[in-house]
């Protein structure tokens, strides 16, 4: 006997087909971008240029991890992410790539943010950097790339940002939270002022906040973050609508600020063309001593001054066990023991990994 067709399943197959149709056609580039080409000051045109636009972020904490992922889901072509840290429980509040799992595998922040990125958007390119940016890598992790975003936690990075950026002429956007309180610049190289203009010396350590020492809010992350990634987008379409200056925005007090600052052309960047945190020799920023599971960290050479010991005492007695006898202040937190002297320099004991000392060295006592 003749079998009747199973139109029923045959329907249910062709409705799946055309549902999986529906599926794949909406993670295409053509609806994806859908609500961003619809905005004038970007369009087709402008989508385009940012699909092949190319970025390097460097740091991939609370402002890397929203930088990388506003950039991500605008459809940037290549995003290069560079961190030398590990993902930790603190870091879960506000670095939104992250989740618990992360954590307990204690995978690498900028391998985790690449495997979250790809689930994001499979359209794009993510290469990962497991690396601590210095004075000898950087112009390699900037070969290539039409921009470059600060998602940095020290200011001895952001000076060497700003060197090699100048001295290539890539432009970069500086930001930066701590507490309630964010700021953002965007620096076009010979054309605005740097970061050198606004701020000739870099801070000494022990002289600013850290998030580790002040804490930071999630949402003054999203702010800054927000405003820096567009610029980058504006920066990638070509737009004159930049933001001029730096724009200053606290949360908390309510207050929104932008100032307008004039290029220095005696800056020693972009002035003189003087590149002394580029020029830095590596040695100076850490060193592994032998035998001892310890390493030295050294500031640049381009930092003078002394630590107030016993300010920094009181500010990180809130963090660990601390003690101090004027000579030389010694911190105890998480299996770590620091040693700070009145020069700057530090041992740092239980760990013979210059990124791990110098990650600790910059959330504790700033870079």
């Amino acid at each position: 006997m003749p079998q009747t067709p199973d139109l029923h399943n045959r329907d249910n197959h062709k409705s799946h087909d055309d549902h999986d149709e529906r599926i794949e056609r909406s993670l295409g580039a053509g609806e994806r971008y859908a609500r961003q080409t619809l905005f004038t000051g970007i369009g087709h045109a402008g989508q385009e240029r940012i699909s092949q636009g190319r970025v390097l972020i460097v740091g991939c904490g609370a402002l890397g991890t929203v930088l990388a992922n506003n950039l991500a889901r605008a459809g940037v072509g290549l995003l290069r992410i560079a961190d030398r840290d590990y993902i930790e429980g603190n870091n879960l509040q506000r670095q939104i790539l992250y989740d618990e799992e992360d954590v307990r595998r204690g995978l690498p922040k900028a391998i985790a943010a690449a495997n979250r990125l790809r689930q994001v958007n499979h359209l794009i390119t993510v290469e990962p950097l497991v690396t601590d940016i210095t004075a000898e890598n950087i112009e390699e992790a900037l070969e290539g790339v039409d921009l470059a975003l600060d998602g940095t936690d020290n200011f001895e990075t952001r000076y060497l940002l700003n060197d090699a950026c100048v001295k290539l002429g890539i432009p970069w956007v500086y930001s930066g939270v701590i507490a309630s309180y964010g700021v953002t610049m965007t620096v076009q190289p010979h054309e605005t002022t740097c970061l050198r203009c606004v701020f000739p010396e870099r801070p000494l350590p022990g002289t600013t906040p850290t998030c580790d020492t002040a804490g930071v809010l999630n949402g003054i992350v999203g702010a800054i973050a927000g405003i820096a990634s567009t610029e980058a987008l504006k920066l990638l379409v070509g737009s004159e609508k930049l933001a001029r200056g730096m724009t200053w925005v606290d949360l908390w007090e309510n207050t929104f600020e932008r100032i307008e600052l004039p290029r220095q052309e005696d800056c020693p960047a972009c002035g003189r063309g003087e590149y002394e945190y580029l020029d830095a020799p590596l040695e100076d920023s850490g060193t592994a001593l032998c035998g001892r599971n310890a390493v030295q960290v050294r500031p640049s050479h381009a930092i003078s001054g002394t630590l107030d010991l016993a300010a920094l005492a009181e500010r990180l007695a809130p963090v660990g066990t601390v003690a101090s006898n004027g000579f030389l202040l010694r911190l105890q937190v998480d299996g770590y023991d620091l040693t700070l002297f009145p020069d700057a320099r530090a041992i740092i004991k239980g760990t013979d990994d210059t990124a791990v000392a110098r990650s600790l060295y910059a959330k504790y006592v700033g870079m």
